[in-house]
This record gives C-alpha cells, sequence and structure tokens, in this order.
C-alpha cells in the first residue's frame, strides 16, 4: 500500500481532493504557504550563478505567445469559449511549483527557475495589452493587471529564493539542514494539489449546465497539454535539457489562468485550465511512474 502511494502521488492527491473538496476548499488559505515552503526547500539546492537565460528560452517563449494567438484563431469558427478557454492554456505562465517536478524528474531546476521568472514577466505585460483586444474590460486597467501578476511571481517565486539565498550566506546550518529535506518539497506539492483540485472541482460545478462545451475543452486542452509537453521536450532535446523544457512549456500556473480567464475573458473559459491541471498532472504521474521504472531496471541490473 505504501508502494502504491508513493508510485501513484500525485493522482491520489487527485482523488482526496475532488472526494473530500468540501474539506481541502476550506484549506485553500494554505496553498502560499505550502508552495512557499517547498521552492525554499527546492531553491536551496539552486545558486545565483546558475540562472542564466538560454536560447531554449527564448524558444519556448515564442511557442508560448505565437502559439497562443494560433490557436484562438484556429478554433475561434469552431466556439468562441473554446478558443478562449485553449488561448489561456498556452499562453499561462509556468507553475512555480514545476520547479518540484523537475528536480524530482532529475532536470534542471535551475533553467526551470530562470524560464519561469521570465516567462512571468513576460505575460505581465502581454496579457494586459492581448486579452482586452478580445473581450474589453476597461474597469482592469493594464498596470493594475501587470502589478497582480508580477505580486504573485515576487512572493512565491522570488521571496523563496531570495531567502534560499540569504540562508546560504547567514545561517549555514540551516541551509545544510533545509537541504537534506529537499525531497519533502514533493509531498508539500501533493498536499497544495489535493486543495488546487478541490478548488478547480469546484470551478466546474459553477459552469457545469454546458455539457457540450465542457466535453470540447475537455479533449482540446488534453491535446494540448500532450503537444506542449511534446514541443518542450522535443526543443530541450537539441540543448540538452529535456526535461527542463518539458515542464517550463507542459506545466502550467492555472490558478494565474483561472484568475486570468475570469478577469479578462467569458467566466465560462475558466473550466478550461480546470481540465488541464488533470492532464498535467496525469502527465506528471506517468514521467514520475517511468523514472522510477528505469531505475529499478538500473538497480536490477
Amino acid at each position: 500500500m505504501l508502494k502504491f502511494l508513493k508510485n501513484w502521488t500525485l493522482p491520489v492527491a487527485m482523488f482526496v481532493g475532488a472526494v473530500g473538496y468540501p474539506l481541502f476548499i476550506r484549506l485553500s488559505f494554505l496553498t502560499p504557504a505550502l508552495i512557499f515552503i517547498m521552492l525554499l526547500l527546492t531553491f536551496s539546492k539552486i545558486s545565483l550563478r546558475e540562472l542564466k537565460p538560454r536560447p531554449l528560452h527564448v524558444w519556448l517563449l515564442v511557442i508560448q505567445l505565437v502559439g497562443a494567438v494560433a490557436v484562438y484563431l484556429l478554433l475561434r469558427g469552431v466556439n468562441e469559449v473554446l478558443a478562449q478557454a485553449a488561448m489561456v492554456c498556452v499562453i499561462c505562465p509556468t507553475a512555480t511549483s514545476a520547479a518540484v517536478i523537475t528536480a524530482k524528474l532529475g532536470g534542471s531546476a535551475a533553467s526551470l527557475t530562470t524560464y519561469t521568472l521570465l516567462v512571468n514577466m513576460v505575460v505581465a505585460v502581454v496579457v494586459p495589452i492581448l486579452f482586452p483586444l478580445i473581450e474589453p474590460h476597461p474597469e482592469v486597467t493594464f498596470w493594475t493587471a501587470c502589478s497582480i501578476i508580477l505580486g504573485k511571481v515576487f512572493v512565491l517565486l522570488i521571496c523563496p529564493f531570495l531567502l534560499s539565498l540569504l540562508l546560504r550566506k547567514a545561517l549555514p546550518k540551516v541551509h545544510h539542514t533545509l537541504l537534506g529535506l529537499h525531497e519533502l518539497a514533493f509531498y508539500l506539492w501533493a498536499f497544495a494539489l489535493a486543495i488546487v483540485t478541490s478548488q478547480i472541482l469546484s470551478s466546474l460545478l459553477n459552469y457545469a449546465e454546458d455539457v457540450t462545451i465542457g466535453i470540447l475543452m475537455a479533449v482540446a486542452t488534453f491535446v494540448i497539454c500532450c503537444l506542449q509537453f511534446f514541443l518542450g521536450k522535443t526543443l530541450g532535446s537539441v540543448y540538452q535539457d529535456r526535461v527542463s523544457g518539458g515542464q517550463a512549456l507542459g506545466q502550467k500556473n492555472t490558478i494565474l489562468a483561472i484568475w486570468m480567464a475570469h478577469t479578462y475573458l467569458n467566466p465560462l473559459s475558466a473550466v478550461g485550465p480546470g481540465f488541464y491541471v488533470i492532464w498535467q498532472n496525469m502527465i506528471n504521474s506517468w514521467q514520475l511512474w517511468k523514472k522510477r521504472k528505469r531505475e529499478g531496471e538500473g538497480t536490477k541490473l
């Protein structure tokens, strides 16, 4: 039983969050603290000199920006809400928690963190310009939206990294203790995922009246999720950074995506990121299973 839970931590976390969503949704206030702590543990292994922009990051940015517009234009003729949901799932920045999964998969958490910082800053500028062209919302100014997005990035991404650097210099013993606890970051993410799943389920239930659009969103976001992981890994292979490339492009900050959809687009489009969080964590679970399987085969040899 313990082996099963270890091997399928993320699907179990999503199942628990879905079944117990009336309870877990009450714990949503814990999510920022959980993300902060797990990133502090992950960043304790990263030094400042490792954060360097790379050509791979430029290509990933181009795919996200151009791909978002292309997906919207492609699906607009099918259904406007579907097109908006697909677009927000492409342009949405990398999840702050992606560094945890990347490290668990054996990728470069430093490369992933660098891209996460870059893409969040770019999205903070592009989204307030692009989205109002699709659904005008004059009450939300460019600077308001930009400051909100950057504020979320600063608190949940930059602050834990700065604290890890401070502890490395000022309190090396504490920093050494954190290094020994870095595996805990993955299980903190599993708990946070249960809470996030409860929030996503609540969002889906609130917009369950249009079943046809819901099914189309489920299919479209599944294809988009698989395609983004594939493109990220393919590009990453060219630059010897396969794992980080896949996670950078495929693992999205779905909570931010839902906020952007509610703020700028048709609120029903927020269901798209709700489905996306299911697909991305199923893919993450499959990747982790494959890695453990390879390690097990290597041990036998």
